[in-house]
């Protein structure tokens, strides 16, 4: 069999490869049942619906004829680093600096990344997406997440 999209073919194995790992992961907690489920049901269900997509993509890559056959490109390292880089960041900054510097730090910093970077719709992003943080997580589910920095108490 031939391969028509060598995008889609990779595609396709990443999705499979990460959906079953997580599935496979998910294995070794409780599962629950349908009325009250436990911390399993929702990573394996998601790691299955991953690879299910995964072998969607894969099939398509396989049976649809592509242009050229959508040679895989190479690796965009500088946003692969700068978004990989804000997220280790954003985990070692939360509970130091709290989601009200740290969250928007996340936001600008990742939307340098992209090749149409504008200040203030990361800034204002940053302001938007904290203040949803805060409502859902803080206010609506009431998980404790340092919502200021340390320092000022």
């Amino acid at each position: 069999m031939k391969i028509k999209s060598q995008r889609d073919f990779a595609s396709g194995l990443m999705f499979i490869a990460i959906g079953a790992s997580f599935a496979v992961g998910a294995l070794g907690y409780n599962f629950g049942d349908s009325a009250k489920p436990g911390p399993a049901f929702f990573p394996f269900g998601l790691g299955v619906m991953l690879a299910v997509l995964g072998a969607a993509v894969l099939f398509k890559a396989l049976t649809i004829e592509s242009d050229d056959g959508d040679p895989i490109g190479g690796i965009a390292w500088r946003p692969l680093l700068i978004i990989v880089g804000s997220v280790v960041g954003f985990g070692l900054l939360l509970p130091r600096l709290g989601m009200v510097v740290t969250l928007p730090l996340l936001i600008v910093v990742s939307a340098m990344a992209g090749d149409e970077f504008h200040w203030p719709s990361a800034v204002l992003s940053g302001a938007l997406i904290t203040a949803l943080s805060w409502a859902v997580f803080i206010k609506g589910l009431g998980l404790t997440i340092p919502l200021w920095p340390v320092f000022l108490g």
